[in-house]
């Protein structure tokens, strides 16, 4: 609950996400059917880690650094995106495929599905090696799919402020499966173990070229239409930073007062991380626990029952 002192500063924060992320756009209801779980539903992990926008937000930064690493999938966005003129835009789209996803109706999250299915029929060519890529092809899906699940938990289990047990991290990289298969993955890391190994396996195939240091060049620079732009995105770039695995901060050469710096962000973020929960109490999250009958305190809880399963 808010106090006398909390309650400007949730305030801000609120006219901020807002303006970064504007509610409405997207064209996609959270609130019908009565009843329907959608996708994951309210005893998901996945509701709960999605639910929380200090990690969702450092940790799909996290991720485009994972990403601008695979020459790849870095090749389809180079290409096919408008990524260096409306970064913002994009940010925008991606953040309302994972809501849509994750907390809309089952025939809304299908219909999303299908429709970035369509798209990356459309996206293909070759690498500045010379090499193919497909973004429908089964194996780059499946990094988008890794980098982004990896990062999101990490995101969640640094800022969210509510401890994650370990079958709940493992839940949630199984419950990944339903969205990521349906997009045309192969070989979805299903828990801890496997993602770990995933990533190994992966790496090999990793560069930090110009290419993906232009990419985060872009990402350092970005115009963000609120105001104290610079502060707000230098803080959550650094707090998405402080996510990565260490081989890829090696890979991507920050050095040691830029990891110091990106530690200082993520304990400014957690610091920060009460306030937005309080500044944003009708998020898609919550919006879909109504939607199915029950409170949205669910979502900073886990369910007892499930401690012991699965």
């Amino acid at each position: 609950m808010s106090s006398p002192l909390t309650a400007p500063l949730a305030a801000a924060l609120r006219h901020w996400v807002l303006g970064v992320f504007p509610r409405g756009q997207s064209g996609i209801d959270y609130d019908a059917p009565p009843g329907d779980p959608g996708l994951f539903g309210p005893e998901s992990a996945t509701w709960r880690v999605h639910a929380d926008f200090p990690g969702m937000l450092a940790g799909g930064l996290c991720a485009l650094m994972l990403q601008a690493l695979h020459p790849q999938v870095l090749a389809g966005v180079w290409d096919h995106s408008d990524f260096r003129s409306d970064l913002v835009g994009r940010l925008r789209r991606t953040t309302g495929f994972v809501a849509g996803t994750s907390f809309a109706g089952t025939a809304e999250a299908e219909r999303l599905i299908a429709r970035v299915r369509a798209i990356h029929l459309h996206v293909h060519g070759t690498t500045a090696d010379g090499v193919p890529y497909a973004a429908s092809d089964p194996a780059l899906l499946s990094w988008v799919h890794a980098s982004e699940a990896y990062a999101f938990l990490q995101g969640f289990r640094m800022y969210a402020g509510v401890e994650m047990p370990v079958w709940a991290q493992d839940r949630y990289y199984a419950e990944g499966e339903r969205v990521a298969g349906a997009l045309g993955a192969i070989e979805i890391p299903a828990n801890r173990a496997e993602m770990t190994m995933y990533l190994d396996a992966v790496r090999p195939h990793l560069r930090y070229d110009d290419r993906a240091r232009e990419v985060l060049q872009v990402l350092s620079r970005i115009r963000l239409p609120v105001p104290g732009a610079a502060i707000s995105r230098g803080l959550f770039l650094g707090a998405g930073a402080a996510l990565l695995p260490p081989w890829a901060e090696r890979m991507l050469g920050f050095t040691t007062l830029q990891r110091a710096r990106h530690r200082a962000c993520a304990r400014v973020l957690r610091g920060l991380a009460p306030l937005f929960h309080i500044a944003l109490p009708d998020g898609a999250g919550a919006r879909a626990c109504r939607r199915v009958g029950v409170s949205p305190a669910i979502l900073r809880a886990w369910p007892q029952a499930e401690s012991t399963s699965g």
